[in-house]
């Protein structure tokens, strides 16, 4: 990207000192006028003086051409004009010394002090020279007239230059100033558009891993049990008919609940996908197909957010369904609840429920037919849930070969602490294993 200062400078390219070449242009001209009328008026000098013409001329010359220094070197320009006054030349070479000196980044007490010594100068040669032209009889004015004239003609030398090269050389560190502060904005704008696009990309990848977490919070428990239950009705199928059809309905009633969370979960997706695919088409017409998905990503994570949070979400009542089910797939559940049961917020309530959905689910899986205990504590100000398990018994029911994908463990520690409450997971003494949280009663 280019920025507006780097424009300016590359349209310089100038010779020398000079950034554009129109500028050198000008400082020669003004060198060449400036000689012209120093040589000029050195012949007048040089007949003064009593020195050869082409002499003064010469002399003239090279004073009046020190003027193409200007912008390199103010003070010279202006010392030579300063040294030249005496000799009745230079005026061009005075007034565009001062202006180039004024406009220039010096310090001001260099500015005042060479201007104050080009002024009075130019008032010490105008009164001497206007004494003596009154005294050849050229001009013909009162004694007192002479201080007014020598002043006024000083002042109107000096002055004007003085001011206007003061406001140009403000002007310009104004606009300098202006462009940086532009420069700057720009390279702000940027950095700021860079970090909302790493935002939004670290915003859509906490969502979509909200989403996965909460889609394997639903299914992965109900799914599990299913598996438990197809493995007891496997078992018992020919030796206790009565009892496989009970497992059978058991497995039926789990498969329809889990495909009704699993449709409920997949139309909240597809129904934010389509709001936020209708959204990128309105602002944008022409974006590529590749951008639609994104945007899909955030409207499902706002919807799943949402979702997270409903009054239909699960609940610390549930607990003890949500125990029975266990029960039912043939684990030995005890739940203990101590202290007195109040409402919480929705979020903190459902990720309670979650911490012990998927630390029973563990259980299915890895230590199956094992002592269970199901402990839930409501505290001052905060609410704590355990779930230990003993370990499985050498006898114990058929491995139902369960997958595992790791991500239980860190889903319920992602869930507690984005509430700010405390997580602990861990092989017990007993060669059991413990799943511990405790959780703020207001997030």
């Amino acid at each position: 990207m280019t920025t507006t200062g780097e424009s300016h400078r590359a349209a310089g390219g100038g010779p020398w000192w000079w950034e554009r070449r129109r500028s050198a242009a000008l400082d020669v001209g003004l060198a060449l006028v400036s000689a012209a009328e120093c040589g000029a008026e050195g012949i007048t000098f040089s007949g003064d003086t009593g020195i050869p013409a082409p002499v003064g001329v010469a002399f003239g010359a090279v004073a009046g051409a020190s003027l193409v220094l200007r912008r390199r070197w103010p003070i010279a320009v202006v010392l030579v004009s300063i040294a030249i006054t005496p000799a009745q030349m230079g005026i061009v070479l005075t007034i565009v010394g001062l202006y180039s000196l004024a406009a220039s980044e010096l310090p001001r007490r260099i500015i005042g002090s060479l201007a104050g010594m080009s002024l009075l100068g130019t008032l010490i040669v105008t009164l001497v020279r206007t004494r003596q032209d009154m005294a050849s009889g050229e001009l013909a004015f009162a004694e007192g007239f002479i201080p007014f004239i020598a002043i006024t003609t000083s002042i109107g030398v000096t002055a004007p230059p003085i001011l206007l090269g003061m406001y140009v050389g403000a002007r310009r560190r104004l606009m300098e100033s202006l462009r940086e502060r532009a420069d700057s904005l720009e390279r702000e704008l940027q950095l700021l558009a860079e970090r909302a696009e790493e935002r939004a990309e670290w915003a859509r990848n906490e969502e979509r891993t909200r989403i996965a977490r909460e889609m394997h919070d639903v299914v992965a428990h109900r799914v599990s049990l299913m598996v438990v239950h197809a493995a007891a009705l496997q078992a018992v199928a020919r030796k206790d008919p009565e009892k496989a059809v009970k497992n059978a309905a058991l497995v039926g009633d789990m498969g329809r609940q889990a495909l009704t969370e699993l449709r409920e979960m997949l139309g909240v997706l597809r129904t934010a996908g389509e709001s936020g695919a209708a959204s990128g088409a309105g602002v944008r017409r022409g974006a590529v197909s590749e951008a639609v998905p994104l945007a899909a990503v955030g409207f499902a994570a706002a919807a799943a957010a949402s979702r997270a949070v409903d009054e239909d979400g699960p609940c610390l009542a549930e607990l003890d369904e949500l125990v029975g089910q266990s029960r039912a797939a043939g684990m030995a559940v005890d739940l203990s609840v101590e202290g007195e049961s109040r409402a919480y917020a929705a979020e903190v309530e459902q990720t309670a429920y979650r911490v012990v959905q998927e630390a029973l689910t563990n259980v299915h899986k890895h230590a199956a037919g094992a002592k269970t205990y199901v402990r839930l504590a409501h505290r001052g100000a905060e609410i704590a849930m355990q779930v230990e398990n003993e370990p499985p018994p050498e006898a114990g029911p058929a491995d139902a070969r369960l997958p595992s994908g790791g991500n239980g463990l860190v889903g319920m520690k992602e869930r507690v602490t984005a509430l700010g409450g405390v997580f602990v997971s861990g092989p017990t003494d007993a060669g059991g294993f413990r799943v511990s949280a405790v959780l703020p009663s207001v997030p």
